[in-house]
């Protein structure tokens, strides 16, 4: 949900698309039935998560000099 609260913020979905996004969230009882969300709210969400850089954050592959929880 701070993802998509962020994408309000940001003015990358509109009021009305936040709050049908957050309801079907709500509703879901599973990961399958958060897929089955209306196409149009989908494509909002997709089309906000391409300006944001979601999809690349997810794909970048570890930095190497990233240590363990200790820092080593």
């Amino acid at each position: 949900m701070k993802t998509i609260d962020e994408m309000l913020n940001l003015a990358l979905l509109t009021p009305e698309q936040h709050h049908q996004i957050s309801a079907w969230i709500a509703r879901a009882d599973s990961p399958d039935e958060i897929l089955q969300m209306p196409a149009a709210l989908w494509q909002a969400v997709e089309r906000a998560s391409v300006v944001m850089g979601i999809d690349a954050d997810l794909l970048r592959p570890p930095a190497l000099d990233a240590g363990g929880v200790d820092g080593h």
